[in-house]
């Protein structure tokens, strides 16, 4: 029987408010730059690639120099030869999902997450577990759980850390004893790492898991850490070539090859990726301070687990109001958009609220005017 791909809850959501709210206080990238600002950071090597830059078709797997520069400034000691490039990280996932995933697989997911991270395994025919990570334990994995879960025919396990909607992290110890569950047995880990380095974690960064893990998958993306969305380049990396090859087969049937000024556009903001990074966590830094008064002026009817990494949160609401309802109204009277916990068929009372654009402030003081004026 055909199996039909359900509504993408969040796109929907998006495509009706996104952009006729005048207030996001949602967004889950990092503050966007002008391209301007990144031309003018560009070496006379930079400028010669994009001076000389023919507008034709680019290499599937992405420019040499493009891959070398990923693989230098973020997944050391591997090599451009271990990237593949996307356009976007949508992209990513949807064909390195389908190029792993067969019927009847066993498929462990971390939820709630980002729709595609389960709804393509359901869609290959795969028997899914999902995993809930629990407020309770502060959003952490629960490897007792991903072990519990294991069955013969587990084919992967799906992560995202930092993780969206709650901002938790996954440490290098915990990242470690997955990693040997899944060796154990030979499965293979996809590691969704989009918000990697953007936040401040308690204890350094976890290595990128393809780093560790030859059977590992790791996932980035120019969209989040570094707020270039709109330059729709992304990657997945993996030390298994062969798997890289199937991979790039499905991109066949999708892109076939990324935008050529956005490959040279992101070499440039990769190369200056320290600049660009201490931006944005000094915007997530500055706004986390607001939230903090904000979440001690509202106590009573709001409460989260204050995020370790990326931009956004998950904020559990405490009053009888549906959730849904909730957002609707501040969406009408205040033009200000969050996102409800059912776009992550997450049952419960919580929203998603972003901190990583400069204009956060101003959004915050809109949501402080509807539940001032609402009286809740």
């Amino acid at each position: 029987m055909e199996k039909i791909m359900n509504v993408f809850k969040l796109e929907e959501y998006l495509a009706k408010y996104e952009f006729s709210a005048k207030y996001l206080l949602c967004c889950s990238d990092a503050e966007s730059f002008d391209m301007s600002k990144i031309l003018d950071s560009a070496s006379s090597e930079e400028k010669h690639l994009w001076d000389n830059l023919r507008l034709g078709y680019t290499e599937v797997s992405g420019l040499p120099i493009l891959r070398k520069t990923v693989a230098q400034e973020l997944y050391q000691p591997l090599e451009g030869d271990h990237i593949l490039m996307f356009a976007g990280a949508e992209e990513g996932i949807f064909c390195t999902l389908h190029a792993l995933i067969e019927t009847n697989d066993h498929v462990i997911v971390l939820t709630p997450c980002y729709q595609s991270l389960v709804e393509i395994p359901k869609l290959k025919g795969a028997d899914i577990t999902e995993i809930q990570l629990q407020e309770s334990n502060d959003w952490r994995i629960d490897l007792n759980a991903v072990a519990d879960a294991i069955k013969p025919c587990t084919k992967c396990i799906i992560i995202n850390f930092p993780h969206n909607p709650t901002g938790q992290v996954i440490e290098e110890d915990e990242l470690n004893t997955l990693i040997e569950i899944c060796r154990f047995r030979g499965i293979w880990l996809f590691s969704d790492e989009v918000y990697r380095l953007l936040g401040h974690p308690n204890k350094p960064w976890a290595s990128p898991a393809a780093c560790l893990y030859g059977r590992a998958l790791s996932l980035g993306v120019m969209s989040k850490a570094f707020g270039m969305a709109g330059l729709r380049i992304g990657w997945v990396v993996c030390q298994d070539k062969r798997m890289l090859k199937k991979i790039e087969y499905m991109k066949h049937y999708t892109s076939i090859c990324n935008s050529a000024p956005s490959e040279i556009l992101t070499i440039i903001s990769l190369r200056n990726k320290d600049v660009i990074l201490k931006r944005n966590n000094q915007i997530v830094t500055d706004n986390l301070k607001l939230l903090d008064q904000f979440f001690i002026d509202y106590v009573n009817i709001i409460e989260w687990v204050r995020p370790q990494g990326g931009c956004v949160g998950f904020v559990k609401y405490k009053g009888a109001e549906p959730i849904d309802s909730f957002c609707e109204r501040l969406m009408y009277k205040q033009h200000t958009l969050l996102i409800p916990a059912s776009i992550y068929s997450y049952n419960s009372n919580h929203f998603r609220i972003g901190f990583g654009r400069k204009n956060m402030p101003e959004c915050l003081d809109q949501f402080r005017t509807f539940l001032r004026n609402e009286n809740i």
